[in-house]
């Protein structure tokens, strides 16, 4: 029988896309959802809240492992009620997922966590997983997150944290938002550009959850990184090359805070900031990347 694989909060780009992956290899996929339960494309959908248990826990009883995406989206508004329930909902589910496993008979092997660079703040210094974090809410919500989900420990369960990067994939996430802005001329610097992005293809990030899942010794924290982050300046600039576009005005950091605000109704500094992150944990224990080269990871998604 094929070992089964429990996604909570799988539903977005990155949940959809490790599904598929995982499929793809011959797991058995099962997304805990607020959305509508069924199964879509071999991947089955079950009920949850992300806050009690409601009977998706069975799910997770002989279960090879689970994946946590919960999570309120940070790209929003830093309004008072938006920075509650961003910390509420990642806290909740780290929660409820332990409490549900603690109970469990068969228990998973491992628990991954899906995290996030943001843990080190605005800086240009290179960050490997021991760096000094930084300052600001995205930091106080990262540190919060990261003790919530180390807390407990479970005897027989591994437990493992991805701080991910800018995860560069086809058909949304990330990079469909900088693709439409240089499909209409808009694909310049970004505010100073000088932040710097920590990038890797989709590809290589699933290849990070397998071998978080599969592997017996990862456990503890992993830089879910590329080898190679750039700036956003040539970030934008290798964009538009492998598009096929020319120069193109750059966004000044005043015009880009307008926008955010009243086009976007997102917090500016999701675009203003950036980190330089390096993935020096699996470096060291061997992991092998598909994708090295920003434009030849570029070319492979548009190519789709």
């Amino acid at each position: 029988m094929a070992a089964s694989i429990v996604l909570a909060g799988g539903s977005g780009f990155l949940g959809q896309a490790l599904g598929t992956y995982l499929c793809e290899l011959g797991y058995k996929c099962c997304i805990l959802t607020r959305g509508e339960a069924g199964t879509r494309d071999g991947i089955r959908y079950v009920k949850w809240d992300g806050r009690t248990q409601s009977g998706w826990e069975r799910e997770l009883e002989g279960a090879h492992g689970v994946v946590n995406f919960t999570g309120k989206s940070v790209n929003c508004l830093y309004t008072k009620a938006n920075r509650a329930e961003i910390i509420r909902s990642r806290l909740d589910a780290v929660r409820v997922i332990d409490e549900a496993v603690r109970d469990l008979k068969v228990k998973p092997k491992v628990i991954v966590q899906a995290g996030s660079l943001a843990i080190f703040g605005n800086t240009e210094r290179e960050c490997d997983e021991d760096a000094a974090h930084g300052n600001g809410f995205s930091v106080e919500v990262c540190q919060q997150w990261e003790k919530a989900f180390f807390q407990q420990d479970i005897p027989g369960v591994r437990k493992v944290m991805l701080r991910i990067g800018f995860a560069l994939g086809p058909d949304g996430g990330a990079l469909e938002p900088l693709m439409q802005l240089a499909r209409f001329g808009l694909g310049g610097t970004i505010g100073s550009g000088r932040q710097y992005i920590s990038w890797l293809h989709l590809h290589d990030l699933n290849a990070m959850f397998r071998y978080a899942l599969e592997e017996e010794q990862a456990e503890g924290i992993y830089n879910a990184t590329g080898v190679q982050p750039i700036s956003n300046r040539e970030f934008m600039k290798t964009l538009r090359e492998v598009m096929g576009k020319g120069w193109q005005p750059p966004a000044p950091t005043p015009f880009v805070r307008l926008g955010a605000y009243l086009i976007m109704r997102a917090d500016p500094e999701l675009a203003l900031s950036g980190r330089n992150c390096v993935p020096k944990r699996l470096l060291r224990e061997g992991f092998s990347f598909r994708y090295t080269k920003l434009d030849e990871a570029l070319r492979q998604i548009t190519a789709q």
